[in-house]
């Protein structure tokens, strides 16, 4: 028997009420703020992300998936949503456009990790992005569209951390300071930061091993570094989040996973809960990466959040989806005849914009009102042989289980009015 690949999941009929609720909440709330939606392909020349996200990274290094093409090309499936992005609006001049052009997005995203609670190896993302204004105050609205989507679907007890790791300017400083801080600790660090302490010191702070985590405690801090124009950057960030009543807590050992992040770094996660596990939303500014794409430096700052960890999170914590409107009627038959009659009214409904489920097979009328009642209908219409020679069909209330009969050519009528005013008969 075949099984979904590791990494993936279905997304079943009962859950979909989760989904379509967060889509939902995510698009009213990038729209109230003024975001405009872009789709960009689910994958990309190989080279965009390798100098977005960094070739020294985990994600370029270990997760991609890229392969080669039958002309020759290198490709790879979209393993963030930002690069995208800013490759779209460099292609398509949108540095014409008003500035800051904001957009939003839905994207599977596809990553080759070790699969855990809220995220696969292909998981879909919602993400906004604000590209063309260095403004503090941006940073506030992209950080309060990311807040306010949480809060939507119910999630309480939210936790913010926040952390500047400033830019190309005051950056170079404080990773030497990194450098000849972890140098001392060499045999205490694992594989990967051994590595990474020359190849990228920043994501020394970002990692998850119990041999690593106690020198992450004591390590020199970004914002004792950083240049005036960044610490000036940050501090209008705090008092603008003060200001939209925004909680954060900093979190000096915040960094991010990514090349491409300068100054602001957040990330949302239930209180109590490891960030790293259990982030729900997350983005920062990313002020050189189109200038690293080749359009002109352009400032900018965004955020995504994965719809797997947003729907975990809303069931964990006992949040109701809003249910699904079930459809509005049932017909059940019985005999050829009222079969074919079946069918041209439920074609009728539907072209009326009621919701219509039809009988099909030669089941009994017990076994049909049984499945009109495992539906959750409300409303069944009924033809039999009786209904088809006097051109009338009986209409029950599953819930009572009154009935009445009328003319048939009027049931579409009376339905379409009954569904129109409340869903019901």
């Amino acid at each position: 028997m075949h099984k979904a690949p590791r990494g993936t999941s279905d997304i079943l009929p009962e859950e979909q009420p989760y989904w379509s609720h967060a889509r939902r909440q995510a698009e009213s709330i990038a729209r109230l703020h003024g975001y405009r939606r872009i789709d960009t392909p689910a994958f990309e020349e190989a080279g965009l992300f390798q100098r977005s996200i960094g070739d020294a990274t985990d994600i370029v290094e270990k997760e991609t998936y890229t392969f080669e093409d039958r002309s020759g090309d290198m490709l790879t499936l979209r393993p963030e949503g930002t690069a995208p992005v800013c490759r779209a609006y460099v292609e398509h001049g949108m540095h014409t456009l008003p500035q800051p052009v904001r957009l939003y997005y839905f994207a599977d995203i596809f990553r080759y990790e070790r699969p855990q609670a809220g995220r696969y190896r292909q998981h879909h993302q919602f993400g906004v992005e604000a590209l063309g204004d260095a403004d503090p105050a941006l940073d506030a609205e992209v950080i309060a569209v990311a807040w306010r989507l949480c809060a939507s679907l119910g999630l309480r007890a939210l936790t913010m951390n926040l952390n500047s790791i400033g830019c190309a300017t005051c950056r170079p400083r404080y990773l030497e300071s990194l450098r000849g801080y972890y140098s001392h600790h060499t045999e205490s660090l694992c594989p990967d930061c051994k590595r990474r302490l020359s190849r990228n010191a920043l994501r020394l702070l970002d990692c998850k091993q119990p041999s690593c985590v106690p020198l992450t405690e004591r390590a020199p801090h970004s914002i004792d570094y950083l240049c005036d124009t960044c610490a000036e950057h940050f501090n209008r960030l705090k008092r603008y989040l003060d200001v939209l009543g925004l909680p954060f807590f900093m979190n000096h050992r915040l960094v991010r996973g990514l090349d491409y992040y300068t100054k602001t770094v957040f990330e949302i996660a239930p209180e109590g809960e490891l960030v790293a596990q259990a982030t729900i939303a997350a983005g920062g500014r990313y002020d050189d990466l189109i200038g690293q794409l080749g359009g002109r430096p352009t400032p900018a700052v965004g955020f995504a959040t994965g719809i797997e960890r947003l729907v975990l999170n809303v069931r964990k914590q006992g949040v109701p989806a809003p249910p699904s409107p079930s459809p509005a009627v049932f017909i059940a038959y019985l005999g050829e005849e009222a079969k074919g009659e079946a069918i041209g009214l439920a074609s009728r409904l539907r072209a009326s914009g009621v919701s219509t489920i039809l009988s099909f097979g030669d089941r009994s009328l017990k076994a049909q009102l049984k499945q009109a009642n495992s539906a959750g209908m409300r409303c069944t219409v009924i033809i039999g042989e009786d209904e088809v020679r006097s051109g009338s069909a009986v209409l029950r209330d599953m819930e009572k289980g009154d009935q009445k009969t009328m003319p048939l050519d009027t049931v579409a009528e009376v339905l379409e009015r009954t569904a129109t005013e409340n869903g019901l008969c």
